[in-house]
């Protein structure tokens, strides 16, 4: 049973919550770094319901997602808490899209787009320890179905 939980998320709970992940020294204009204070509200993007902000220094416009993978894309905030979730759980993008009312699709693109991120930012340094350990996963391994055999 899939259980459509995007229903009972509260959106400015969602908001708050990747406020303070995507910008933990407080939302910034990206251009001259000028604090939010320094902003003032220009409009509400029309596909994801964000606050879209005009910098009084430099007239920069920003928002919530400015500066992250999500920079330009219509989701949600609710929308992005969940996928964040489902993604970081392994959740298979099949279930994740039914949960969050999304295509298979969209899921998949940004699923890939996520890991692509993580492998960027990954630190290329050695590890300190002179021993490590380490273990595979192979993330919704066979979630990809074969078409039925035919006979003959």
């Amino acid at each position: 049973m899939d259980f459509p939980i995007i229903d009972l998320l509260d959106e400015e709970t969602c908001i708050a919550w990747l406020m303070e992940y995507f910008h933990p020294d407080g939302l910034a204009c990206p251009h001259c770094r000028a604090p939010y204070t320094e902003s003032r509200f220009f409009r509400v993007n029309s596909g994801s319901g964000l606050e879209v902000y005009r910098c009084r220094r430099c007239d920069g416009v920003y928002h919530l997602y400015s500066g992250t993978v999500f920079e330009g894309s219509q989701l949600t905030p609710t929308h992005v808490v969940l996928l964040l979730r489902g993604v970081l759980q392994g959740q298979s993008s099949a279930q994740l899209a039914r949960e969050i009312g999304l295509t298979e699709k969209t899921v998949l693109k940004w699923r890939h787009r996520l890991q692509a991120n993580a492998e960027r930012l990954q630190p290329e340094a050695p590890l300190p320890d002179l021993e490590t350990e380490s273990d595979e996963m192979f993330q919704n391994a066979g979630e990809k179905r074969c078409g039925t055999l035919r006979s003959g």
